[in-house]
């Protein structure tokens, strides 16, 4: 279904029944260049700039055979092949010179909305836009010119981010026409669609390779799913209940208990201060040394076999770099398993904010197998976790030497690789699909390995940019790129700069959570500042019955696991997967549809108690009231503890969802 065809003066490339790419000597689509890339990290921020030269519009075009050109700038000295193999939907285009820039525009018609690049937090429709791939920090904030991004910034860190900056960027862009591309490249790509009519690629290397797909929004959703591979289920006993997160060392025990005995359904305890702690100005963070703390925890190997005889898991933590001052850096030394500076052999340390830490070199089998058996396998797997948070993926420094790769090649694929340790680790102990465990990194492969995204370190507020509401977008747009489960630190993570909970934002997260596949709270950075899910009657309260209504959901969500494994479709849903003709759809990214019969209007703006709600075709039933409802916008009511909810009377659990509000 995708073809290329010589035309006057070049070729088209078309894809269902309509042209992407028009290619002419007086309008050429490709063009050539060559770049000097610098690169800037603080911590994990990033901001990168290039002084591209030579930019050479390739505009000859010459028929070589079937599906292959060869073009060429006007005086014949910068050329390129391009090839569509015959049958197949992978387009390559490949400088021959010294070259080191491609540049492609697609063009697009007056209505198309484009969606894509990843998991993005501010934007569902890249229309209008720029979306540097590249895995980063997101920021705090992430919106110039605001009180908390511009005092994240104030150090000259860039650590305010801005509406693009996300951990989990993707080149793979879905078009409403009903085509989507994937590039293959890992390096630095930009997807740019702030000209009408073109979505222009550009990428930071010689030779671009691009999958093609035909269909409406959910086949391509379906077929990139299939492009990435199978998706890992959800564990069976993570379903129903919360997953409660508390660091607070021993004393967490006896919380969870307070909480279990007001009647919360937990699924199980997460502490991922299991390793200890190391106080620093930005909060409470880790101990980076990944194996138990005995003098935090006592006696964790007794807590973790009691809990889990009353059906309770235990969950830590665990991310791919290793502290100076731990225990496991000099081992790592030893062998020889850490990435290393250019001018020497020792290795390469990332100031990590007032400590600083080893980059374990994953390009390195050796180094990849050791994480996995000696770090992940015995000492977490075997001692008793069956979860944790694989945390950070996307550091990866650029001025460093690997085993085997460039960095600026390797830095997007390093959350893969990551991914892929952890993987590993889980199926050697036969625990594949029984083993929670949750990035928030990622780049084109990540979906094979990972069984569970969490949406990143949110501020603690309700924000346009950082906020609540950035965790259903993140939902959306990574679920259609095969990802199936996303969830969030319910409770928001960073306070900074005297930004702190309100009971309001906790209330209000507890009901984002309950409608997603895993529902797992956070103390945030600084638990001391900052509410807790057991701070006040009110908020026990909350946490019990909405630890309750995810559980009730539990046989929903079973179904919707078995229909991700089996159809590619992710559980929270863009709403124009199931509705694509309707055009109203194309750009809601504050509500979602929970798999096909339920649709979740969170309320993410403070002192809200009423919110605008779309309801596609059909016939719809409100939760708490019982009410039908048509098609259309309507102004839901919407106080604490009914947010809006619907679903469809003549679902096969339509008696489910009606008893939620039971």
């Amino acid at each position: 279904m995708v073809q290329i065809t010589a035309i006057e003066g070049g070729f088209d490339l078309r894809i269902a029944g309509r042209t992407i790419l028009a290619h002419r000597s007086d309008n050429p689509s490709i063009s050539l260049s060559c770049g000097n890339p610098q690169v800037t990290m603080v911590r994990g921020n990033f901001r990168l700039s290039d002084a591209p030269v030579a930019l050479r519009p390739l505009a000859c075009a010459e028929m070589q055979g079937e599906g292959q050109w060869l073009l060429s700038s006007a005086d014949g000295s910068a050329k390129a092949a391009v090839t569509l193999a015959p049958g197949a939907s992978r387009l390559t285009v490949r400088a021959f010179g010294p070259e080191d820039r491609v540049t492609l525009d697609f063009t697009l018609a007056p209505d198309d909305v484009l969606w894509g690049g990843g998991e993005q937090m501010s934007y569902l429709a890249l229309n209008g836009r720029k979306f540097p791939i590249w895995t980063s920090e997101p920021g705090v904030g992430r919106e110039p010119g605001t009180p908390l991004t511009d005092q994240a910034s104030a150090d000259g860190s860039f650590a305010g981010g801005d509406y693009w900056t996300t951990n989990y960027p993707e080149p793979t862009v879905l078009c409403s026409g009903g085509w989507a591309i994937s590039l293959a490249n890992t390096e630095y790509v930009e997807l740019d669609a702030t000209e009408a009519g073109r979505l222009r690629v550009h990428v930071w290397s010689g030779e671009m390779a691009i999958d093609l797909f035909e269909g409406a929004p959910a086949d391509l959703t379906r077929q990139l799913a299939a492009r990435f591979g199978p998706r890992q289920s959800l564990p069976e006993w993570a379903l129903g209940g919360a997953v409660v997160g508390l660091k607070q060392g021993e004393a967490s025990f006896a919380r969870l208990e307070r909480l279990i005995d007001a009647g919360a359904a937990v699924a199980g305890l997460w502490c991922e201060d299991w390793v200890g702690i190391r106080e620093t100005s930005f909060g409470r963070r880790l101990f980076w040394d990944w194996q138990w703390n005995p003098a935090r925890y006592p006696d964790l190997p007794q807590r973790i076999a009691a809990l889990k005889a009353r059906g309770i898991r235990f969950l830590g933590y665990v991310n791919p770099y290793l502290a100076v001052d731990g225990p496991l850096y000099p081992e790592a030394v030893a062998q020889g398993y850490f990435a290393r500076r250019l001018d020497s052999d020792a290795p390469y340390l990332v100031d990590f904010g007032e400590f600083d830490a080893g980059v374990v070199d994953f390009s390195n089998p050796a180094a990849a197998d050791w994480f996995a058996e000696e770090v992940i396998g015995k000492r977490m797997l075997d001692f008793g976790l069956d979860g944790w948070m694989a945390d950070f993926g996307e550091y990866l420094p650029t001025d460093l030497r690997l085993h085997d790769g460039d960095p600026m090649q390797e830095h997007n694929r390093w959350p893969v690789r990551w991914a892929e340790v952890n993987a590993r680790a889980v199926a050697s102990r036969g625990r594949t699909g029984d083993v929670l465990w949750f990035m928030r990194a990622g780049h084109t492969g990540v979906q094979a390995h990972c069984p569970l995204l969490w949406a990143g370190d949110q501020s603690v507020d309700f924000s346009r940019h950082d906020g609540i509401g950035t965790v259903i977008t993140a939902a959306l747009s990574s679920g259609l790129v095969g990802n199936a489960f996303s969830h969030s630190d319910v409770g928001g993570y960073t306070s900074l700069f005297g930004n702190v909970r309100t009971e309001e934002l906790i209330l209000r997260w507890y009901e984002l959570g309950a409608f997603s596949p895993v529902f797992r709270t956070h103390e945030g950075n600084r638990p001391d500042d900052n509410l807790q899910i057991d701070s006040s009657p009110e908020l026990i309260a909350g946490f019990v019955r909405w630890s309750r209504v995810h559980e009730s959901l539990a046989p929903y969500v079973r179904h919707l696991v078995a229909e991700a494994r089996d159809a590619g479709l992710p559980a929270q849903r863009a709403l124009f997967l199931h509705y694509p003709q309707d055009r109203e759809t194309f750009t809601i990214q504050d509500q979602f549809l929970y798999g096909a019969d339920l649709m979740v209007a969170p309320v993410i703006e403070a002192g809200a108690v009423m919110r605008k709600v779309y309801l596609p075709e059909g016939a719809w039933r409100h939760v708490w009231s019982g009410q039908d409802f048509a098609s259309g916008w309507h102004n839901v009511p919407a106080p604490i503890g009914e947010p809006p909810v619907f679903y469809r009377p003549d679902s096969a659990f339509a008696d489910l969802f009606a008893g939620v509000a039971a």
